[in-house]
């Protein structure tokens, strides 16, 4: 087991840092590039796990893919050139990569079996196989511990011959990228227009993506609509790169944020509208934050540098429309939030749920073993902020956003933190414990019996 041993209060922490590839971003690009006709290369690819488990599904499919530590060469299929699979189709810990393919898997003439570790197993699926299977998708899962949910592993049956995916007009009951993203892919195979409606707008990865490769789809607020009357069902291999994954830069800076004479920037970061709740959040709390546009990245996606400069902070609110924007950096604000004077809450974050944890239950857990005075909500949080920090040891509870937000914690706090069972991190941010440290934290990653 690993864990992160932080010595506190943190001296000012200084310098620019990059952060991993977007991992959201770096598997959608995995997925459209197996499925172009042609060479494409991926540059910028995070070297964690999540992303690692997509190109090796797709490798299981007959792409080749030639993987490096942050880039990969793919020779795409084309939408009709993926083969069956000699087993079952391994998804690890990523829900992206296990619900984004599974709308392609039902388009298929051959079946297939989605499987995941542990935590993914645990992940609700019902979200995505009523859609598919309202389209005519052949998908199915497992029961579980909720009645009525569906849990993997998702097994998916073939399509026969002279079948075909129908038109899907689908009012999505949550707003949520990886469903919408499952219906648009179910949708490139299917025989008529697919029309999603969320409650509000989710990150827009996919349809940047699509409307980049030239595919005819159509944003209006929070309706998208695919329509594929007229098109060949084709795109040429492309050259795209990954911008930096907000929501390991939110932990950064957080850090940043938390620790007295703080200066740091972090370089060409995603900052998608979409995406950016984080960084309105912090806005609200009178955060010293600096950009520098650096143009786009991957299918149209703007990035640039984000530089935070420590000073007063004060409490705010997130919820709704912001909260849809901000859904995993959420341990992030909780962070930002004890250090903050006054009340800050977190609302409508239902999802946090069912995420690697529960992520609001282990979010009050860690508030509580600093000494934050908090108080869990349904759906949110209180954090009362602005009293000493002190050291503390907790748990990740195998949730790499957990583990991380006891690490900046703990660089706030007085005294020594332990974070045990960090190894979780390497699915999003392998070199987290050296990233900070080269910012001047005392941070060490710790292999332990």
């Amino acid at each position: 087991m690993k864990r992160f041993r932080i010595k506190g209060p943190a001296p000012a922490l200084s310098g620019s840092v990059r952060v991993p590839g977007d991992k959201s971003i770096g598997h959608r690009a995995l997925i459209f590039a197996s499925l172009a006709e042609g060479r494409s290369k991926i540059t910028g690819l995070s070297a964690g796990l999540d992303n690692r488990s997509t190109a090796e599904l797709f490798g299981s499919l007959g792409v080749q893919i030639e993987l490096g530590e942050h880039e990969a060469t793919v020779d795409g299929v084309g939408l009709h050139g993926l083969k069956m699979p000699q087993g079952a189709l391994d998804c690890g810990n990523s829900g992206t990569t296990m619900r984004l393919v599974a709308g392609l898997l039902v388009g298929q003439r051959f079946g297939t079996r989605l499987i995941g570790d542990d935590s993914l197993t645990g992940r609700p699926m019902r979200r995505i196989v009523e859609p598919l299977r309202a389209r005519g998708g052949l998908i199915a899962g497992l029961s579980g511990k909720k009645e009525g949910e569906v849990y993997p592993p998702l097994s998916v049956a073939p399509l026969l011959e002279g079948e075909a995916l129908t038109a899907l007009e689908y009012s999505s009951p949550i707003a949520s990228a990886q469903v919408k993203s499952s219906l648009l892919l179910s949708g490139l195979y299917a025989n008529g227009v697919t029309a999603i409606t969320e409650p509000v707008v989710s990150r827009d990865h996919t349809e940047r993506m699509l409307r980049a490769l030239g595919v005819p789809i159509q944003a209006m607020g929070p309706m998208v609509v695919l329509d594929p009357s007229g098109w060949d069902r084709r795109w040429s291999g492309f050259d795209w790169e990954v911008p930096g994954d907000i929501s390991g830069a939110a932990f950064v800076i957080a850090a940043a944020c938390m620790v007295p004479g703080s200066d740091v920037t972090v370089e060409h970061v995603g900052l998608n509208p979409t995406r950016t709740g984080i960084i309105d959040a912090m806005r609200g709390m009178r955060a010293d934050l600096r950009f520098t546009p650096k143009g786009e990245a991957a299918g149209g996606e703007p990035c640039g540098d984000v530089r935070i400069v420590h000073g007063s902070i004060a409490a705010t609110m997130t919820a709704g429309e912001m909260l849809t924007r901000m859904i995993d950096e959420v341990p992030a604000f909780c962070a930002i939030a004890a250090t903050a004077g006054g009340r800050s809450d977190v609302r409508d974050a239902h999802e946090l749920r069912v995420k690697e944890s529960d992520r609001l239950r282990t979010t009050a857990q860690v508030l509580a073993a600093f000494g934050v005075d908090h108080t869990e909500l349904d759906d949110g949080m209180h954090v009362h902020g602005g009293a000493r920090l002190e050291g503390a040891e907790v748990d990740s509870q195998g949730d790499h956003r957990i583990a991380m937000m006891g690490a900046v914690l703990g660089m706030a706090a007085h005294g020594e933190t332990i974070v045990n069972d960090v190894g979780c991190v390497a699915t999003s941010f392998p070199a987290f414990a050296s990233t900070m440290a080269s910012l001047g934290a005392d941070i060490v990653e710790e292999d332990v019996e």
